[in-house]
């Protein structure tokens, strides 16, 4: 019997650095989907000592401590993740494909719940665990007009 993935969840994630489109940058090349989940110092030392590529967001002033995160990467190519976006006011759920879900890095995000699985990795005696994306569902907060004109599922215009 094969091995149970190496998996981790976080609730109410904290998400920074989004690039669910993939948009090349100073930072990332074109076409590498990933954001950041920041994570509490406990949980981040755990997921450290199993292998997982925990880096530290630097204190943006003095006196702060420094932030643990773990890069997600959106990978579309082997096992495509789940994405699940939510209206806030509407509840009206939409399933993200490979082609929509770049909309999620200028959405308004409400609450974001994730489930990522690890894929161990070694080259040139270094080893560790990157994280890739498995499930998500993110509510996103909507204004008056986005409720006002939401279409129900099921109805088409």
């Amino acid at each position: 019997m094969a091995d149970e993935a190496k998996t981790f969840m976080v609730e109410d994630a904290r998400i920074i650095f989004r690039n669910f489109s993939g948009e090349p940058s100073q930072y990332n090349r074109e076409g590498d989907r990933n954001f950041v989940v920041l994570l509490d110092r406990d949980v981040a030392k755990e997921m450290a000592d199993d292998g997982w590529n925990i880096k530290t967001l630097p204190a943006r002033e003095e006196g702060d401590e420094d932030q643990p995160m773990i890069t997600v990467a959106v990978g579309y190519k082997n096992r495509p993740p789940i994405v699940t976006m939510i209206g806030s006011l509407s509840g009206i759920r939409t399933r993200m494909t490979e082609e929509t879900v770049g909309v999620l890095d200028w959405a308004d995000f409400e609450s974001v719940d994730l489930i990522a699985r690890g894929y161990d990795w070694e080259v040139n005696d270094k080893k560790g665990t990157k994280a890739y994306l498995q499930t998500m569902f993110v509510t996103i907060r909507e204004d008056a007009l986005q409720q006002k004109y939401a279409i129900p599922e099921g109805d088409n215009v």
